[in-house]
């Protein structure tokens, strides 16, 4: 398998089981942790979006982060989001892994990581902002959207200080850095 397709040394039934953890983890944080909204809700999952983006890289991470957010829509009531959700979640995992990984090539500092992951971040819930913002419009008109607007940018904000946070207290650990070889790349 690629190495784009496959994490560094894991087997296709290791990547899969990954996955829908991480999936699971996009769901949990979307349900458990949740604010009611006029138009949708503030969520945690984000954070996990990120996550995985960082932790399955550009495949794995993007397909857990749609599928696991778009789950969470469709067991909380916002069936009508789901297909949106699955598209947009998956681009906010895309963008902040190779937002990161573009960083990462730039700054080869293991002890300046911290720099990269909350780039990626800002710009990967940039994209969930705008992802929203535009869906939005179309069901509610554009004062609907821009009335989300201030919810889903509080939400990244909130999420991607925590998912940078979270990541620089499991980096420095062997084992889960043998775990996710993502996040000790070089």
């Amino acid at each position: 398998m690629k190495k784009t397709v496959a994490l560094q040394g894991f087997s296709l039934s290791k990547n899969i089981a990954f996955t829908a953890l991480f999936a699971a983890l996009c769901a949990v944080g979307t349900i458990v942790l949740v604010i009611p909204l006029p138009y949708g809700y503030f969520n945690a999952g984000d954070i996990f979006v990120l996550l995985s983006a960082w932790c399955l890289g550009p495949f794995y991470g993007p397909l857990a982060a749609g599928v696991g957010s778009a789950l969470a829509d469709l067991w909380s009531g916002y069936a009508l989001y789901a297909p949106a959700t699955l598209f947009i979640k998956a681009l906010d995992a895309l963008t902040a892994y190779y937002i990161w990984y573009l960083c990462k090539t730039l700054i080869k500092k293991n002890s300046l990581d911290v720099l990269p992951r909350l780039f990626s971040a800002i710009l990967g819930e940039a994209v969930m902002v705008v992802g929203y913002f535009l869906f939005e419009s179309v069901l509610y008109g554009f004062a609907g959207g821009a009335l989300a607007l201030v919810g889903n940018t509080l939400q990244g904000v909130t999420c991607a200080a925590f998912a940078v946070l979270l990541v620089a207290l499991l980096y420095p650990i062997k084992s889960v850095q043998k775990l996710f070889p993502k996040l000790n790349a070089k």
